[in-house]
């Protein structure tokens, strides 16, 4: 039987993954035995302050048979702690740059957390030169091993290592835009919660989408399309909840006083958006979420986060942005410029270095 907490982590990733799902019958049977083909999960980075918490959540989604977790150090203990869970997957930990072929062959859908955390005074553009070339090497394998999984990339600065990893993979000629994905959850995780206090509506029904990119000014809650709707919330309000959404990252980053980053939120965010390729793999229909990805939507800028059409082959469609209000049409225009210098920043560094 299961535990009352892993039922209640189930319940949380189905509504979190699934507001766009065509009825609460669909989200059962998309958990059913009848509907769950093998797929194998693996988590670059797993040992970490992200990778320990999502490896955990990865293993309570009973749409994952295979758990590989897969670190520099560290992954043994974390493999064999998570293993004794009495869930559907087995788990193999791998250690060292000569395991990662092992841990990558055969996955459906590949999740990297692996990098260096933020510190206080620290912006996502600091982390940059270590973190994109742990990004490039990882890539470089998972083009060798495992080319036709779905990435979802959770390392910082993530509108620059989606970048880095499209051009590594168009070197190896195995790149496909319809299976890699910058995970911007978190930001529509805290986009909902924000709202929800301040609109006085229950949180579990919110939705929100967050458009543009990962980072500061790039980040754009669309708090005119938020349901359910709430007239109470003046412009000020919208203002304030824009910027805190916006500065949640450094918000997490300050309140642990320089001994961590927002580790267990983006787990969340990471499980929750794992969880909705994975529906997307299986044939459920109507799973949409926000995600940075290859797009035309805004001129310019060849990635951008907007709502995501999953599907069996990853992106179904990339659908717009819908009606914007003028706070929010000025705010996209306000981070165009940052969002192009980063994207830029990433192919550069991809086919420079």
């Amino acid at each position: 039987m299961k535990s009352s907490l892993f039922r209640s982590a189930e319940a949380a990733l189905r509504r979190a993954s699934s507001p766009y799902a065509a009825s609460s019958h669909l989200l059962r049977r998309s958990y059913s035995a009848e509907s769950k083909p093998d797929r194998k999960v693996a988590v670059l980075g797993a040992a970490g302050g992200i990778g320990q918490p999502l490896s955990l959540l990865m293993k309570l989604n009973p749409l994952v048979s295979s758990l590989s977790l897969y670190d520099i150090a560290g992954t043994p203990g974390v493999a064999a702690d998570v293993s004794h869970i009495n869930t559907r997957s087995q788990v193999a930990g791998y250690v060292g740059e000569d395991q990662l072929g092992e841990a990558l062959e055969g996955a459906d859908l590949v999740i990297i957390p692996a990098g260096v955390p933020r510190k206080p005074g620290m912006t996502r553009d600091d982390l940059f030169n270590i973190n994109a070339g742990i990004v490039k090497s990882l890539c470089a394998a998972i083009s060798k091993y495992c080319p036709n999984a779905l990435v979802n990339m959770i390392s910082n600065p993530v509108n620059s290592t989606v970048p880095i990893a499209a051009e590594v993979f168009k070197k190896a000629g195995t790149y496909d835009e319809k299976k890699l994905f910058g995970v911007t959850t978190l930001d529509v995780v805290r986009a909902k919660t924000f709202y929800a206090g301040k609109a006085n509506v229950p949180v579990d029904e919110v939705n929100v989408p967050v458009v543009g990119g990962h980072a500061g000014i790039t980040i754009l809650p669309l708090f005119s399309q938020a349901t359910p709707k709430s007239n109470n919330l003046s412009d000020e309000i919208i203002v304030a909840l824009t910027k805190r959404t916006q500065d949640g990252g450094t918000e997490v980053v300050e309140a642990k006083a320089g001994k961590g980053s927002a580790t267990l939120s983006m787990a969340y965010a990471g499980a929750v958006f794992a969880d909705a390729c994975l529906k997307g793999l299986n044939g459920v229909p109507d799973v949409v979420e926000c995600s940075f990805v290859q797009s035309t939507i805004v001129p310019d800028l060849p990635f951008f986060a907007s709502k995501v059409k999953l599907g069996k082959s990853g992106v179904e469609e990339v659908l717009g942005l819908g009606p914007l209000s003028d706070y929010e049409k000025q705010g996209l225009e306000n981070l165009k410029s940052e969002l192009k210098a980063s994207i830029e920043k990433g192919i550069k560094f991809a086919t420079q270095s």
